[in-house]
C-alpha cells in the first residue's frame, strides 16, 4: 500500500483513525479470561466493532512479546484475522526497532516476510538514533513502510529530542532533515506526538509530503483539531492513533460496543475535518 492507496482508504472511510492494539491482558474484561486465547478474542471483537471507522491497526509488540509464545500466538492470530481486510486497513507493528544493519534486516524479516516469520505488517516503527544503516533495511521491502520516531508524546522526549545545537536546530529537526533522504513519502512516515501539535506546523515545512503517525489523542490529552490544523497536507497526511480510550472504554461485557462508539465519535470528527479541508 503506497501513499496514494492510503489516501484513497482515508477518503473511502472518511477517517484517519489508527486503533492501537495495546491489548494488556491485565486490563481486558474478566469474562474473556477463561477463553483459550482471551487476547485474540478481545482483539477480534475490537476489530469487528471498529473496522468501519478505522483505517489502521497498530499492535504494540511489547504486549505480545511479554507473554512469550502465548502472546506471539495471539498476535499471529490477530494478524491472520486482519488479512481478510487487507484492502481496508493498514497494519503497523509498533516495535520501535533500530540496530546495526544486519540486525535490522532480521527485525524487518520478522515483521514483513510472512514466509519466514508468519507476519506481513504494512509498516513498523523504528528508532533512528543509530543512523541510516539501521533504518534502510526496513526500506528494502517493496510496499512496506518504516515509521521513524521524530518527536514523541512522552514526557521524557524533552531529554534529547528538543536539544538545540549552536545553529538553533533541535535534534528532532535534524532527524527529520537527515532521514527524509533515506526513503520516500511512499515508504517512510514519522511519529509526531499529538501533545506537541503546535510544532506540527514547523515539521510540515521540513517534510511536507510524508505521512505522520500521531499518537497521544485520547487518553494522553492531545487535541484532534489542533493536530489537523497544523498537520494536514493535500493528501491528508496524518494517521491519528488512539489506544486506551477505545480499547478500554468499558471493562464489562459491553466493551466492544463502547469501543465502537468511541471510534465512531472520532470518525465523525475526522469526517468533518476532511470535508472542511476539501479532502473528501
Amino acid at each position: 500500500m503506497n501513499s496514494t492507496d492510503l489516501f484513497r482508504l482515508i477518503q473511502t472511510k472518511k477517517s484517519f483513525l489508527c486503533v492501537g492494539l495495546d491489548s494488556d491482558i491485565q486490563k481486558i474484561p474478566n469474562h474473556l479470561l477463561d477463553l483459550e486465547d482471551p487476547v485474540f478474542e478481545f482483539n477480534k471483537q475490537i476489530i469487528d466493532a471498529t473496522l468501519p471507522y478505522t483505517v489502521a491497526y497498530k499492535p504494540n509488540l511489547a504486549f505480545y512479546e511479554s507473554r512469550g509464545i502465548k502472546g506471539m500466538m495471539s498476535l499471529e492470530k490477530t494478524m491472520n484475522y486482519l488479512e481478510q481486510y487487507s484492502n481496508q486497513v493498514f497494519t503497523i507493528a509498533d516495535a520501535k526497532r533500530g540496530d546495526i544493519g544486519n540486525t535490522s534486516t532480521q527485525y524487518a524479516i520478522a515483521v514483513f516476510d510472512k514466509a519466514a516469520s508468519g507476519f506481513s505488517f504494512d509498516a513498523i516503527t523504528v528508532a533512528p538514533y543509530m543512523g541510516a544503516d539501521s533504518v534502510q533495511p526496513f526500506l528494502a521491502f517493496p510496499g512496506k513502510w518504516a515509521i521513524v520516531l521524530a518527536l514523541t508524546s512522552n514526557k521524557g522526549s524533552d531529554d534529547f529530542q528538543l536539544f538545540t545545537d549552536i545553529n538553533e536546530t533541535q535534534l528532532f529537526e535534524r532527524v527529520l532533515r537527515r532521514s527524509s533522504s533515506w526513503g520516500t513519502p511512499d515508504n517512510m512516515m514519522y511519529v509526531v506526538g499529538a501533545t506537541k501539535a503546535e510544532m506540527l506546523e514547523g515539521i510540515r515545512k521540513i517534510v511536507p509530503e510524508h505521512f505522520l503517525l500521531v499518537p497521544g489523542v485520547g487518553a494522553q490529552g492531545g487535541d484532534l483539531k489542533a493536530v489537523a490544523k497544523y498537520g494536514l497536507n493535500n493528501h491528508c497526511g496524518i494517521l491519528v492513533n488512539a489506544s486506551r480510550s477505545i480499547l478500554f472504554a468499558s471493562s464489562g461485557t459491553d466493551f466492544a460496543e463502547k469501543a465502537m462508539l468511541e471510534a465512531q465519535l472520532m470518525q465523525i470528527a475526522m469526517k468533518e475535518i476532511l470535508i472542511n479541508n476539501r479532502l473528501v
